[in-house]
Parts: C-alpha cells; sequence; structure tokens
C-alpha cells in the first residue's frame, strides 16, 4: 500500500509539473539548457547524447498542447 501511495504523490507531482512547464514554456526552455550544459560539463561530454534527448523532451513537454 505504501508503494501505491509513493506513485499517486509522484503522479500528482508529475501533473504540476507538466502544468507549471506549459505556462512558463520560455523558463522551462531555459532552465533546461543550463541544466543541460551543467550536466554535460561534469560528466565532460559522456552522456551528451542522452542529456541532449533529455533537455529536447523538456521543451516539448513545456509546449502547449503537448
Amino acid at each position: 500500500m505504501a508503494m501505491l501511495r509513493k506513485l499517486a504523490v509522484l503522479a500528482t507531482a508529475a501533473a504540476a509539473a507538466k502544468k507549471y512547464a506549459q505556462k512558463n514554456p520560455e523558463k522551462v526552455s531555459r532552465l533546461a539548457d543550463q541544466a543541460g550544459t551543467f550536466l554535460d560539463r561534469q560528466t565532460k561530454g559522456k552522456y551528451h547524447h542522452q542529456i541532449d534527448t533529455a533537455v529536447r523532451k523538456a521543451k516539448n513537454a513545456s509546449r502547449p498542447g503537448y
């Protein structure tokens, strides 16, 4: 039962994050770029492709109607 409760909390948090992203696409885009650049530097480019994919997906999720 505890696991189900945790999943419910995560689903609520994900829904709130998506709603925020759709209301503030410029901020999400800027912050996703900053986070991607930071992570790429920290990993010395080892995971560049995976980081770039995650940044693109975050930017797409912030578009209205997604």
